[in-house]
């Protein structure tokens, strides 16, 4: 089945500040965020950069409600949320690209 959605957390570096967004386009999402394609945006003016964690969704339903459930948790839950998916806060981004058939150096 193809996947519809992803919730994903920007930052602007380890233990800095945290976006949290849906799309069913997560290497175009990212890429806006990371080319500040919309400079007054929020990741553009914190400089929230790094894809630091992504969940994947067969439906836009259980997207929605899980950006809505990050959204509600704790500064605290959030970090911790990362940490054990990703503790060096390493950008995603160049492993998203490979798993969708991009040349990482987009």
């Amino acid at each position: 089945m193809d996947k519809h959605g992803y919730v994903y957390i920007m930052a602007s570096g380890p233990m800095g500040t945290l976006y949290i967004g849906s799309t069913s386009d997560l290497v175009g999402r990212v890429f806006e965020h990371k080319n500040k394609i919309y400079p007054n945006s929020f990741t553009a003016k914190y400089n929230c950069n790094l894809l630091v964690y992504y969940e994947q969704f067969d439906s836009m339903e259980s997207m929605v409600a899980r950006e809505r459930q990050l959204k509600e948790w704790q500064r605290n839950w959030k970090m911790r949320l990362i940490i054990k998916q990703n503790p060096n806060w390493d950008d995603l981004y160049p492993i998203v690209l490979k798993s969708f058939g991009y040349d990482s150096n987009v």
